[in-house]
């Protein structure tokens, strides 16, 4: 079976200059170019974003589901780490 759409893009979107880039979907296409270009057209015709990002979903790496415990667990043994472990100076203010 051949491959007439190109691979998978992944679409980030920026609504206004300094905000966070926000994932808007995906596309296909067979460059950087024509991704641009069909991202622009699906994801950017009625809000008018700041900016536009694409990347090659092949490129993107993500932490598998049977690795999520060990990977998120919390360090409870670095006490360090906890606010706790510090004493706050008298007169110290905003903290």
């Amino acid at each position: 079976m051949n491959n007439t759409q190109g691979p998978v893009w992944e679409v980030f979107t920026q609504k206004k200059s300094g905000a966070p880039y926000q994932h808007a979907g995906s596309v296909h296409a067979f460059d950087k170019e024509m991704a641009l270009e069909n991202a622009r057209d699906l994801y950017a015709r009625r809000d008018k974003p700041s900016g536009l990002w694409v990347v090659p979903a092949s490129e993107i790496v993500a932490v598998s589901p049977g690795d999520a415990a060990p990977f998120f667990d919390p360090s409870d043994d670095k006490v360090y780490r906890h606010p706790t472990f510090y004493e706050v100076p008298e007169g110290v203010q905003n903290l």
